[in-house]
């Protein structure tokens, strides 16, 4: 990336190097908000037979810092946006480009909340939703997303065999962007909400308001014992998934019933083994069902 160039935040407020432009939303490690951290439980994949690393993209007129990983070698790959948790782009969302990479997909992680300020600067969840995810509007994660496939478009991948994963609150947007993008073949939902957002203004429609309107269908991975995402609302966004769009009809549930939130989170005390183990196994049978 050459020397050190400034790069003016969204709203004008601070200025950063390049490089710190990248680390504010590439993260080394973990994320300090996910604390408590249990690093030596986390699954660690290596780089062998993969390009690896950061790359950056325009979007609208902002550059936007993503992790990618794809084959070394092998034609043209398909793509999954892989979009984090609310403590973005850290070692475990890496980790999990990687994993899809040595299965042969080209993943990119956007740094999405880049413009709103540094996630590894809070300490807690609270904090970091306050100051960061409650100011990131949906309209703005939808177009980086746009972005990062045309990205991937110019690193040779094949956009014709698209799809998108997410994690938290990445899970929510999942359900957003498979009603935005037409294109899009499959979409994968990771214990994300469906009823509400963190902003009414800047989060305005929830997964269950773009049920009837899906592009391409979405198998939703959810927790028994998740506090956070009542079975009832699944139940409900069930409910209309069967009465919408084709790929509408064609989504799914797995719900593992003495699963937390977070339950794939392989740093966290919310992991479960197994069931994270047979959601990963569901979520590649997904993709090659739909023809990815």
């Amino acid at each position: 990336m050459g020397g050190v160039e400034e790069v003016n935040s969204l709203h004008g407020a601070e200025t950063l190097t390049r490089r710190g432009f990248i680390q504010a939303g590439i993260g080394c490690g973990f994320a300090t908000a996910a604390a408590p951290i249990l690093a030596q439980q986390a699954i660690r994949t290596p780089e062998t037979g993969l390009v690896a690393g950061t790359v950056e993209f325009a979007s609208g007129k902002d550059l936007i810092p993503a992790y990618r990983a794809r084959p070394a070698t092998g034609g043209r790959p398909p793509v999954v946006v892989v979009v984090s948790e609310i403590f973005g782009v850290h070692e475990y969302i890496q980790d999990v480009c990687r994993r899809l990479a040595l299965q042969g997909y080209y993943a990119i992680a956007p740094a999405f909340f880049v413009r709103q300020g540094d996630v590894n600067a809070y300490a807690t969840s609270a904090e970091l939703i306050q100051n960061v995810i409650a100011k990131t509007p949906d309209a703005q994660v939808l177009s980086d997303i746009d972005a990062s496939v045309n990205w991937a478009r110019h690193e040779g991948a094949d956009l014709s065999r698209l799809a998108i994963t997410g994690f938290c609150w990445g899970g929510r947007i999942v359900w957003l962007y498979a009603a935005h993008n037409p294109a899009l073949k499959a979409g994968v939902a990771w214990y994300g909400r469906l009823v509400s957002g963190f902003d009414p203004v800047l989060q305005p429609r929830q997964p269950l308001d773009v049920a009837l309107q899906l592009h391409a269908p979405v198998l939703g991975l959810y927790g028994g014992k998740d506090a956070g995402i009542p079975l009832e609302t699944v139940e409900r966004m069930r409910g209309l998934l069967a009465t919408g769009s084709a790929a509408s009809k064609a989504s799914e549930f797995v719900v593992f019933p003495d699963a937390p939130h977070a339950f794939h989170a392989d740093y966290r005390a919310s992991y479960r083994k197994e069931a994270a183990e047979e959601a990963w196994i569901r979520l590649m049978a997904w993709l090659k069902k739909h023809g990815i």
